[in-house]
């Protein structure tokens, strides 16, 4: 027999919510493992269990809101730095892209929205700002292989074996980067298609293979595309979108 786990680990493995919400959901009574009700923190369980979710939970998370923004440069995706603005105090009312459909603003949207995944300051494009935990962990989980899409501007002299380096064969921190797509669009455009975010990797990545990036723009993530969402502007993930 398989070593316990404790259950809200695991319900965040089978991407049936993040850790957090798995603890509100248990300490409500809204998990049930093998028909049995779990309302005790630090559950462990038989990692081969069946987890369901009493209806109170799944009605919960279809009122988890998902946001799409187009950053502009000059706001952080995460933590606010010293004289720069979070990305998230653009979700405003007056900031909502009116052809994007979806609910209208509501300060409710605010509470526990948070970036999956990262978008540095120099950099602008698709951010996505959810509510939901479930979203978080396919965009940035360990585990993820969710795509993301970039136009990249670059200057300077490729190196002779650049581009197959880009490619594959890389390494930051020591670590050595999975496969990427990196194909050139024109003479000082580049796309790359990555499975992984580490901090500025394509900065750095483009740094050992003599180039610098004048220009960044992240245009997909997953089936999700940027489109035609103003800079500046944002509109909710429909509910017929799936990353």
């Amino acid at each position: 027999m398989s070593e316990p786990v404790r259950l809200s680990k695991l319900m965040a493995e089978r991407g049936l919510c993040s850790r957090r919400e798995a603890d509100v959901y248990i300490e409500r009574g809204w998990v049930y493992v093998d028909g049995q009700k779990i309302d005790v923190l630090g559950t462990r369980v038989d990692p081969a269990c069946t987890i369901t979710l009493a209806g109170q939970a799944k009605s919960a998370q279809s009122q988890r809101v998902t946001l799409l923004l187009h950053k502009p440069v000059g706001y952080v995706s995460g933590q606010p730095e010293p004289g720069y603005q979070p990305a998230v105090t653009l979700i405003r009312a007056d900031s909502q892209w009116r052809e994007g459909g979806g609910p209208v603003f509501s300060p409710a949207m605010l509470k526990g929205l948070a970036p999956a995944g990262r978008l540095d300051i120099d950099s602008t494009g698709l951010l996505v700002l959810t509510q939901d935990g479930r979203v978080a962990r396919q965009l940035i989980g360990d585990d993820s292989d969710v795509e993301k899409e970039y136009l990249v501007r670059v200057e300077g002299q490729l190196a002779e074996n650049g581009l197959r380096l880009l490619n594959h064969g890389l390494a930051l921190d020591g670590r050595a980067l999975r496969p990427a797509q990196v194909t050139w669009q024109n003479e000082d455009q580049l796309k790359f298609i990555l499975k992984e975010g580490k901090k500025r990797q394509i900065r750095r990545m483009c740094e050992l293979v003599g180039l610098r990036v004048v220009g960044l723009k992240r245009v997909r993530i997953g089936r999700v595309s940027l489109g035609r969402l103003p800079l500046g502007q944002w509109r909710v993930l429909g509910a017929d979108e799936r990353f």
